[in-house]
């Protein structure tokens, strides 16, 4: 990207929503804007893990705010992700539906060691580099809303990450619901923390790191309250953890609480997040933290920064290493990818190049991808390979995709075969159906396991909800097993409700 180029990421998280804008200079990202809204989504969700249509209306207006200063933004300059609650709530997509429209961009549910990732990736970039630095083995940690993400990592890579169900808003509402600090509710609170950050003592103990930072949120809170008291700026001590108790205790409520460095919208989080930092601090036998400028949103910016097309995309390595570790073939899975990149040029002649500028590229490196990967599942087993290969897509971790990307990916590689009724619910997305049928037809030329002849097939869509093949002269005598196949796909896009193939010389 050309210097003074402008970039966007938008944080939904737990607690509040950020906007933050910065312009690109020289491979770094400077701010120009920073906006943040406290939306609680995090306390909104009920007992059935369903946003109330408050806490979605509070979600909405912020975003309302944030697309009004994105206006004339290109859709390569802004990315928005969401975080835990959105993870969690079962009606996200009613949310989201609407959030999109609202913000004018779209919204990746991320996963939460793909949040982890990005945090650090945030505080990596935003430290300062040199040789000293790079060597240096640190643990980031982010106490949010209603997760806690860990990071251990050197220079701009992440080695070890993993996200907790635990964090500020979640347990001031379950230990301090009616904003009451007590003696018994502050250890209740951080044995319950303990609890579920147990794992991490095995993977982000005292000798696997040198130095402690903390990320945005909490932590970040927690800084200011105690520089403001004498502390040294951008500091977390175990005795300053152990005055701010004392304070909070004192006050005896959120309501009460009188203290310098802490805004108001803080308070009524303040409990839960110091709990879940002071059992961070006793499992990982953590003496002192330094508060971190980077956080996830700034992740996100360099992410987009490094998704421009002169640098290779990072989930580009993620799907190799997918397909490497499932024991994919690499052959098949070149012969199909070739093979419907080119049946979905035909459809869509503006992929052609492979441009990621333009919508239509973008959706043919995706089908790329879910071609590298359709027969993920066969380490499972060959019985239904790709149902397997889509709830492998739905439940793995895959640095540098969002929730929603792998699963489309999931339901391609779903649809490479057998009747199209399970995918319904995609098939009014009309570049989806042109990645499916392109996959189908691919998988069904290269049954064979060898290349087959470029010039067999024409591709053409017919206008409205209609696609048309043509076999190349003599093709179909050639190769009569594969045109049995054709006329079987013929069949099982007439039983779909909205779309039409129609076939001709086979």
């Amino acid at each position: 990207m050309q210097n003074g180029t402008r970039l966007a990421a938008v944080d939904l998280g737990s607690n509040s929503f950020r906007l933050e804008i910065g312009q690109v200079d020289h491979g770094q990202i400077h701010r120009t804007e920073y906006l943040k809204e406290t939306v609680r989504q995090g306390n909104g969700l009920d007992s059935a893990r369903n946003l109330t249509t408050e806490a979605m209306q509070r979600g909405w207006d912020a975003l309302a705010r944030f697309g009004e200063r994105l206006a004339g933004f290109k859709r390569s300059q802004v990315r928005a992700v969401a975080t835990q609650t959105l993870r969690e709530a079962r009606n996200r997509e009613e949310f989201l539906l609407r959030a999109r429209t609202i913000l004018g961009f779209g919204i990746d549910v991320i996963p939460g060691r793909e949040e982890a990732r990005l945090i650090y990736q945030g505080v990596a970039h935003m430290l300062p580099h040199n040789d000293a630095s790079d060597r240096e083995r640190r643990l980031v940690v982010d106490i949010g809303g209603r997760s806690t993400e860990m990071i251990i990592g050197r220079a701009l890579e992440a080695d070890r990450m993993e996200s907790y169900r635990v964090g500020s808003v979640a347990w001031s509402m379950k230990h301090f619901g009616e904003g009451l600090f007590t003696q018994a509710a502050f250890r209740a609170a951080e044995v319950a923390a303990k609890a579920v950050l147990d794992d991490a003592l095995g993977s982000y103990t005292r000798d696997q790191w040198d130095v402690a930072y903390g990320a945005s949120g909490t932590i970040g809170a927690v800084g200011d309250v105690l520089a403001a008291a004498g502390g040294e700026p951008g500091l977390v001590t175990r005795e300053g953890l152990d005055w701010l108790l004392d304070r909070l205790l004192k006050a005896g409520s959120a309501d009460k609480l009188r203290i310098d460095g802490m805004r108001e919208d803080r308070k009524a989080v303040i409990g839960g997040g110091l709990s879940v930092l002071r059992a961070v601090f006793d499992l990982l036998s953590i003496d002192e933290m330094k508060v971190a400028q980077g956080a996830l949103r700034h992740g996100v910016l360099y992410e987009l920064l490094e998704r421009d097309e002169s640098v290779a995309d990072m989930r580009t390595t993620t799907v190799a290493r997918l397909a490497s570790r499932f024991a994919v073939d690499p052959e098949q899975a070149r012969r199909v990818g070739d093979t419907a990149a080119a049946l979905f040029v035909q459809l869509s002649p503006a992929a052609r190049g492979g441009s990621t500028t333009n919508r239509a590229g973008r959706a043919l490196r995706k089908l790329g991808w879910a071609a590298h990967l359709h027969e993920i599942g066969t380490l499972v087993s060959h019985s239904d390979y790709h149902k397997h290969g889509a709830y492998i897509l739905d439940n793995t971790d895959a640095p540098g995709f969002a929730v929603n990307e792998l699963h489309a990916l999931g339901q391609l590689v779903l649809g490479q075969r057998g009747k199209l009724r399970k995918l319904e619910a995609s098939l009014d997305d009309e570049t989806f159906v042109m990645q499916l049928l392109s996959l189908r037809l691919a998988v069904i030329l290269c049954h064979a396991r060898r290349d087959p002849d470029p010039q067999a097939l024409h591709l053409a869509a017919l206008g409205a909800r209609a696609f048309a093949i043509a076999c190349a002269p003599d093709w179909a005598e050639a190769y009569p097993q594969s045109a049995h196949l054709l006329r079987e796909e013929v069949l099982a896009w007439q039983k779909t409700s909205n779309w039409r193939v129609e076939l001709s010389g086979c």
